[in-house]
């Protein structure tokens, strides 16, 4: 059972203040979004021409990928400097252009924040480990090598080998849980807290809606550096970084504590959001609402992406959610991220339609990936052009990201429309049909359809701000009810490539069909759907 639903009574000044609720957000991979001056890099140029796109979209809100200045060894997650656009992205000016832009058509601005590290490049750094005696050496997670030279500990970087750099000039290895060239902040240091903070400020004064934390479950590490336990699960054809459980290294405790910080800046500037890239896990996830110490608005549910496809499997996992909500907190769905395979590729290009209309009839807030309106499947890249970390240091595990961060595709061709000069990413070989423009002709096309359904959710308070009750997940059927602000509908999805009739009753007309030919018919009794088939049925009566 949903705990904070509304029952579709959304005041306007209440709808104001907590936007996110109902708004659709779209997640863009700043690189990979559209290039304007043709250096096959994407930027805020480019996403000021895309903003039209957006617009007749329907999304409430856009989350950009780091736009910092950066030496893009982690694709910006490396950053130079909080308060500024890197050369590569644009510059301020052109940041403040796209703000009003987006702004003017009522779409708000998301921006990541990365508080967990920094580039090595970074003043801070740079400052940091010019001597012990340094004024920001306790910035950053320092220690004395083990004897021999050795690391302090057994901690392993994600992206392969020690998670520890000896700095020669000043005798001390410093942490950095991905990259060498990415050194962990110490967030148990306030003077480090303090100005993470003002870079918050700064944006939020800029006019920024909200941010997105990355890692936000890992600013701390264990204060007495201790070794991880073994990985009782690691054999063989494991990855090398999980050789070791995180026990010392991730979910510390006073994680929370900071993320409590962080929602009191952004508490600061009214109508402000904070996103989280947190475990949702049920025993987890009610501290990172924080109920009567808040914490983040959405911490992101990311576990409909590593479900099986199945009617009893998705179903089980929204309802689990669900349960673990505590009072007063708002549940929010991903499908897609930059981080996981596409949406097309993991359930197949027919059931990507049956999939937006699962995402946009949920009851939260749904987010979207930049390309799954067009259903982009995931695009091979050669190991000899790999741009990931996670494919360039831990080769042969399948980990590489590439093929989910593919150019988006405007129109054909082989650099579809993305760039006049040559795509930082390989593009591969893809229909004519799967591009923006194709399926903007395309009254029958997944952009369409993603289309009505976000304006449907508009029209409509049961969709988006109503009650949920789950009425079937069996013979490959997942069937749910919503309603609220005297309107009710019934979802009905087959996540199957057969006819089925579930044995669900439904009276009413037809607002949204994941096949096409179905919108405004009458139904009564019984519903027959076809293979890959979804229907949003209005209740009569």
């Amino acid at each position: 059972m949903m705990r904070d639903a509304t029952d579709g009574r959304d005041t306007a000044p209440a709808q104001e203040a907590a936007w996110w609720r109902h708004a659709v957000i779209y997640q863009i991979f700043t690189p990979s979004f559209r290039d304007a001056d043709g250096d096959g890099w994407g930027d805020l140029a480019g996403i000021i021409e895309g903003v039209d796109h957006l617009a007749r979209l329907g999304v409430g809100a856009v989350w950009l990928t780091p736009i910092y200045p950066s030496p893009l060894q982690d694709a910006g997650y490396d950053i130079a400097d909080f308060t500024d656009v890197g050369r590569k992205f644009g510059s301020l000016a052109t940041f403040d252009r796209l703000l009003a832009a987006l702004h003017a058509r009522g779409i708000r601005l998301i921006l990541d924040l990365v508080p967990n590290h920094t580039s090595d490049r970074h003043p801070w750094f740079v400052e940091s480990r010019s001597s012990r005696r340094s004024p920001k050496r306790d910035w950053y997670v320092w220690a004395d090598p083990a004897p021999g030279g050795q690391p302090p500990n057994n901690w392993l970087s994600r992206f392969g080998g020690p998670a520890w750099t000896l700095d020669p000039a000043t005798g001390q290895c410093y942490y950095h849980a991905f990259l060498p060239g990415q050194p962990d902040l110490n967030w148990r240091c306030p003077a480090l807290r303090a100005a993470m903070h003002d870079a918050m400020r700064f944006w939020l004064r800029r006019g920024v809606d909200g941010f997105r934390v990355d890692a936000a479950a890992v600013l701390a590490e264990d204060a007495a550096l201790r070794d991880e336990p073994p990985n009782p699960d690691f054999t063989g054809d494991t990855p090398p970084p999980e050789r070791f459980r995180r026990t010392r290294t991730d979910a510390q405790p006073v994680t929370l504590d900071y993320l409590a910080e962080l929602r009191r800046v952004a508490d600061e500037f009214p109508g402000r959001v904070l996103l989280g890239e947190v475990d949702t896990a049920p025993d987890r996830l009610p501290a990172f609402y924080g109920g009567s110490t808040p914490r983040l608005h959405l911490p992101l549910n990311y576990r409909l992406i590593d479900v099986p496809w199945k009617a009893d499997a998705v179903a089980r996992t929204v309802q689990d959610f669900l349960d673990a909500l505590p009072d007063g907190a708002w549940p929010d769905w991903v499908l897609g991220s930059h981080d996981k395979p596409r949406l097309a590729s993991r359930v197949g290009p027919e059931q990507a339609r049956v999939a937006a209309m699962l995402l946009l009839s949920l009851p939260g807030t749904p987010i979207l990936y930049a390309g799954d309106e067009i259903g982009m499947p995931d695009v091979p890249v050669p190991a000899e052009q790999a741009q990931d970390p996670f494919e360039r240091c831990v080769p042969g595990y399948g980990l590489s990201r590439d093929p989910f961060r593919s150019p988006l595709r405007w129109e054909p061709g082989p650099r579809g429309g993305f760039t006049t000069g040559e795509p930082w990413l390989a593009m591969g070989a893809l229909p004519d049909a799967c591009s923006v423009a194709a399926q903007e002709s395309d009254a029958d096309s997944l952009l369409a359809l993603t289309r009505r359904l976000i304006a449907l959710r508009r029209e409509r308070s049961d969709l988006r701000a109503g009650r949920y009750r789950r009425l079937l997940s069996e013979g490959g059927v997942f069937a749910f009810a919503r309603w609220g602000g005297g309107s009710g509908c019934t979802v009905i999805l087959n996540l199957t490539a057969s006819i089925v009739t579930p044995d669900l009753s439904c009276r009413g007309r037809v607002l949204a069909s994941a096949r096409p030919g179905r919108e405004g018919e009458r139904v009564e009794g019984p519903v027959r759907l076809g293979p890959h088939d979804g229907l949003i049925v209005g209740d009569e009566g």
